[in-house]
């Protein structure tokens, strides 16, 4: 989930704010008005910046190796606890890094008194990212289907019913939907238009457990014939339109669980169908309420059944396994299997690559895993006060 960003002082902040507001670019938007060109720096201005530049490069080059040193320890470190528990070895506390990353605390890279345009670097195009209405007309277009909608309330009793069924507890189900949609989020609410209608959302993320196109994609591959089982068992019970229109559903199912198979079973093979129309058509499933239910338990049951497998027979709190949902169920299994006191000492550090725990603020303010599990603790606490939270437990 190293060198931080430094945060500007309040008043620096609310000054940027306001020259956004007002359409200028920053401060230096007062001193000089519109077409006036910009002074010619002197001799003893760029003497000075090339000064503070070598001061800069020189912290930074070591900083940079200072940190490098240490996200490779926490490579080889991993490698050893892997190899440990291959071997059904003990892991131990010297198995961790024990020290929180440097943070780099030098001087800021100057500003040029005469800078030089850069050349425009070519970019690459973001990854589109659907929404609903792309999810539905792909589905249409490419298996010739429409996900069964259903109201609200109708849709949670759905879930709970499977969710039980399968072995989900009321605890988990309804303390990790609280914490990944603040417990307000709707069955076909998406990532960043949880709380607003309008505007543009973070991810294809979409359901009570935020699953990713991705994440649909795998658990059809993998779980394909337990959905289907379960139609099956249901189409038994119906008669005339009902049954026709479920029948029609198993083969439109069948048909994606074998795109959803035609590549290796690897998140990165998975992840690649994802970014096609009928990749988009498969996620559209998280909104049918026969299959979203079942797509949304086993977002979590992959990860009970994980940690049975690894051994881990213990009952999972919920905050564990939000962790196993969040960093992967290695990852997040071997947050869960420490004990308390290791718990409190070990950095968060050891379960993220740097590009991950550079990006994500929660890991790196909460830098033991005593404190990520208790602030994830704290936020389904609030969650759980939520209307959409209590709806969900009451008809657990």
């Amino acid at each position: 989930m190293t060198a931080r960003i430094a945060c500007l002082p309040a008043l620096a902040l609310a000054c940027c704010t306001l020259f956004a507001a007002a359409g200028l670019p920053d401060s230096q938007a007062l001193a000089a008005p519109s077409g006036t060109p910009a002074p010619a720096a002197t001799p003893a201005a760029i003497a000075e910046y090339h000064r503070k530049l070598k001061d800069y490069l020189g912290a930074r080059e070591a900083f940079d190796a200072e940190a490098a040193a240490y996200w490779d320890s926490i490579t080889a470190k991993r490698r050893i606890r892997n190899a440990k528990r291959r071997a059904h070895e003990r892991v131990v506390l010297d198995d961790y890094v024990l020290t929180q990353p440097p943070v780099y605390s030098g001087p800021k890279r100057p500003v040029s008194p005469a800078p030089e345009a850069e050349p425009e670097r070519p970019r690459k195009p973001p990854r589109p990212i659907p929404v609903v209405a792309d999810l539905l007309r792909a589905a249409a277009e490419q298996f010739q289907f429409a996900p069964e909608r259903a109201d609200e309330l109708t849709f949670k009793r759905a879930y709970a019913s499977f969710a039980r069924a399968e072995g989900l507890t009321r605890e988990q189900a309804v303390r990790v939907y609280a914490f990944e949609t603040g417990g307000i989020g709707n069955y076909d609410a998406q990532s960043g238009l949880i709380r607003r209608s309008g505007g543009r959302p973070i991810s294809s993320a979409i359901g009570y457990n935020q699953l990713l196109t991705t994440n649909s994609i795998e658990l059809v591959a993998e779980r394909g014939d337990r959905f289907l089982e379960v139609l099956n068992a249901k189409l038994v019970r119906l008669s005339g339109p009902q049954r026709a229109a479920l029948a029609q559903k198993i083969v439109v199912l069948k048909r994606m669980i074998e795109f959803c198979r035609s590549v290796p079973d690897d998140w990165s093979e998975h992840d690649r169908l994802a970014d096609t129309a009928q990749g988009w058509a498969v996620h559209a499933m998280v909104l049918d309420i026969d299959v979203g239910p079942m797509l949304q338990t086993h977002k979590l049951l992959t990860s009970v059944l994980f940690a049975q497998e690894k051994g881990y027979d213990a009952p999972l709190s919920a905050a564990e396994l939000e962790m196993m949902n969040l960093t992967g169920d290695g990852t997040g299994l071997d947050m869960v299997t420490m004990p308390q006191a290791m718990r409190e000492q070990v950095p968060t550090s050891n379960f993220f690559q740097r590009s991950g725990y550079e990006r994500n603020p929660v890991a790196s303010r909460n830098n033991t895993v005593a404190r990520l599990l208790a602030v994830t603790d704290e936020r389904m606490d609030s969650g759980a006060q939520a209307q959409g939270a209590r709806d969900l437990a009451a008809v657990f």
